[in-house]
């Protein structure tokens, strides 16, 4: 099976990737664009994606560039904490960090989408040569919604996740191993579905 090609969302070229989609069908213009008004509210809301995982998913909290912690709609250059279950980060307090590099926004007669796209980083106040997360940072995590004439979707695409190695200890490295390759990588999975799905369940 081959990675979807998307505009917007980076070339797979090694390790694993992801596909993540959840639709909701609308045939009644003026209900399609009250629904995409709330799940633009939700997008935009990192500091509550929680509310659309459950507990025992992961908790997302939006920060600046700066590392302070802000509820607003993010921006490039922003980073999200996330604290997944199992095994947390050895390096950094338990948390995984990802930089917001691009957002984007397009619009014409037949459809509105939201991008975000996100890869693994330093935390904004630690050592920036080490990448704090299971991945590498050539690993890259894109979100879009988007509107069409009937329906609307969420998707989530991962590619290009390989470990990472990189200036960490060995307990990092175990760990890092751990969550791509054994039980904790369907879990992740699960975890983006059970986010697209709740984004959409009005």
């Amino acid at each position: 099976m081959r990675a979807k090609s998307i505009k917007g969302v980076p070339e797979q070229f090694e390790g694993s990737f992801h596909d993540t989609e959840s639709q909701k069908n609308i045939i009644v213009p003026a209900v399609l664009d009250n629904k995409f008004k709330i799940l633009k509210q939700r997008f935009y809301s990192i500091n509550n994606w929680k509310d659309y995982t459950g507990t025992g998913f992961a908790d997302f909290d939006l920060f600046n560039s700066l590392g302070i912690y802000v509820h607003r709609d993010p921006r490039v250059g922003d980073f999200i904490r996330i604290n997944i279950p199992g095994p947390g980060n050895v390096g950094s307090k338990g948390y995984d960090w990802v930089r917001i590099d691009k957002i984007i926004v397009t619009t014409d007669a037949e459809k509105e989408m939201h991008l975000i796209n996100c890869r693994p980083s330093a935390s904004p106040k630690g050592n920036p040569n080490h990448i704090e997360h299971f991945y590498s940072e050539c690993a890259t995590s894109t979100f879009i919604i988007e509107k069409r004439i009937d329906y609307i979707k969420v998707g989530i695409y991962g590619r290009n996740e390989i470990p990472n190695k990189k200036n960490i200890g060995i307990l990092s490295k175990i760990r890092n191993f751990l969550v791509t390759f054994g039980g904790f990588l369907k879990l992740t999975k699960i975890q983006w579905k059970t986010l697209a799905d709740g984004m959409l369940d009005f």
